[in-house]
């Protein structure tokens, strides 16, 4: 740094050079990269709507998971299976901060952006219960509070990073007797907890899962809060799905992909997705249809792949095209390559949330960052503790108070939100979220540029 400015390496260094030259770029050829950048676009949401989100339904079936429960764990890593790829790359390959302010730098588009895009896409009002998003939110606050504590003094210790799987592990913990210590925390303190009481009766009763037939409305109701969880006795649970498209209907097998839609929008986007489709159709088992429906963790697994390297793929082509519009770095991280890396979380949880899962889609928003937390504490654990044990992990924590007061806020305000909006995801709700998240995102941006505090930044050689 020079005369307190601090000097950053452009992001574009970390990727392949792209198919032109930056004068080519500027004489038509940016046209390109916006083409590949909406196809990746359609690319994700062909998987997660096809493969990924098909695969954790029978997961959730399988080990009886009620909806937030598979959001949170099953969903979140899934769908944050890019910032795990980037946490590995910032360790081990350019040894640099690309981890840390992809996943710091991203999480409040996680929490106000996703959940923006949830309220006004999605077709449906969803009722929300209180328990999972304090669960969530308050893990979160943890796992962000820890992960800021440690990169404090610039040094990564293999007991820090170790510190960080032990609170996943006690999430993880805490999930598997989740309906328990739901019971147990209502019945505690039922007198100041009946309004989410009430809202969680109202989730039960107006909300039966999409796919499970009629007559089972009874037993609707008492798998959707109170008797579900990760250990089922019962057999008529075990033959219940948290499903979002009907698992009751697998008798009969599912259309195949290559069916043409009736619709003539419907069939310009098949026609134009053919290749991808054709593409997943012969590297994933489908376990929507009987064949390959005890595969459906490979599924899972292939799927969450292909989700890191379209992700990989989407972001590149959106830091070529930022640099070459000449927009700046700082702009850049804080908005286009947040939602880039955010793709697969914000299809996911849209998708879910169209259904009426609210649950299971707010779980997924906050789940996936608590899931990022972890993301950091994997590799620099087998780093510190395995590869590198002479020394600690140097990091950067430049701009730390500011990345730290933003995240405690942005979880605080989504919490309010909801409890200010009826604890239900709609419009209103979309507006709310999206009102805050450019508040955030301009302040942040004002900070990155110094215009505000005392935090000027540079690209390296600028």
């Amino acid at each position: 740094s020079e005369n307190g400015t601090r000097c950053v390496l452009s992001s574009i260094s970390e990727f392949p050079e792209g198919f032109f030259t930056p004068q080519e770029r500027k004489d038509g050829g940016i046209v390109i990269y916006f083409i590949i950048i909406l196809y990746m676009f359609l690319a994700v949401s062909i998987v997660c709507d096809d493969y990924f989100l098909p695969s954790l339904e029978i997961i959730s079936e399988c080990l009886g998971l009620s909806q937030d429960v598979a959001g949170a764990t099953f969903m979140a890593a899934g769908s944050s299976a890019p910032e795990l790829v980037t946490a590995f790359l910032g360790a081990f390959v350019t040894k640099g901060d690309i981890g840390v302010s992809t996943i710091l730098g991203s999480a409040i588009y996680n929490l106000l952006g996703i959940s923006a895009a949830c309220g006004l896409f999605s077709c449906v009002v969803s009722r929300l219960s209180c328990w999972p998003l304090f669960r969530d939110c308050l893990a979160y606050t943890i796992s962000a509070a820890a992960v800021l504590a440690m990169i404090s003094d610039n040094r990564i210790y293999w007991y820090e990073s170790a510190s960080l799987l032990l609170i996943y592990g006690c999430y993880i913990l805490v999930l598997c007797f989740d309906i328990k210590i739901n019971k147990y925390l209502m019945k505690k303190f039922s007198p100041c907890c009946t309004c989410f009481t009430k809202a969680m009766e109202e989730n039960a009763e107006q909300q039966p899962l999409v796919g499970w037939r009629e007559e089972s409305g009874p037993l609707i109701r008492q798998q959707s809060r109170t008797d579900s969880g990760i250990f089922q006795d019962e057999l008529d649970y075990s033959q219940l799905s948290t499903s979002l498209h009907g698992l009751d209907e697998i008798s009969e097998d599912h259309p195949n992909v290559f069916t043409m839609p009736e619709a003539d929008m419907k069939r310009i986007l098949w026609v134009l997705s053919l290749p991808i489709i054709t593409l997943l159709y012969l590297t994933i088992p489908d376990c929507r249809r009987q064949f390959w429906r005890n595969w459906f963790m490979v599924t899972f697994l292939i799927s969450a792949a292909w989700i890191s390297a379209i992700t990989y793929v989407l972001v590149w082509m959106v830091t070529i095209a930022g640099e070459t519009l000449g927009i700046p770095e700082s702009v850049m991280g804080l908005t286009l390559l947040a939602a880039g890396t955010s793709v697969p979380d914000t299809v996911a949880s849209v998708l879910v949330a169209r259904k009426g899962n609210g649950d299971m889609a707010m779980s997924n928003i906050v789940g996936s960052n608590v899931f990022d937390m972890l993301c950091l504490g994997i590799p620099w654990f087998i780093k510190t503790a395995f590869i590198n044990t002479s020394g600690p992990i140097e990091v950067n924590s430049s701009g730390l108070t500011y990345t730290a007061i933003s995240l405690i806020c942005s979880v605080v305000f989504i919490f309010l939100a909801v409890h200010l909006n009826g604890w239900k995801i709609d419009k209103r709700l979309g507006i709310i979220c999206l009102v805050l998240y450019l508040v955030f995102t301009v302040l942040s941006i004002l900070y990155e540029l110094g215009i505000i505090g005392n935090n000027p930044t540079r690209v390296c050689g600028n």
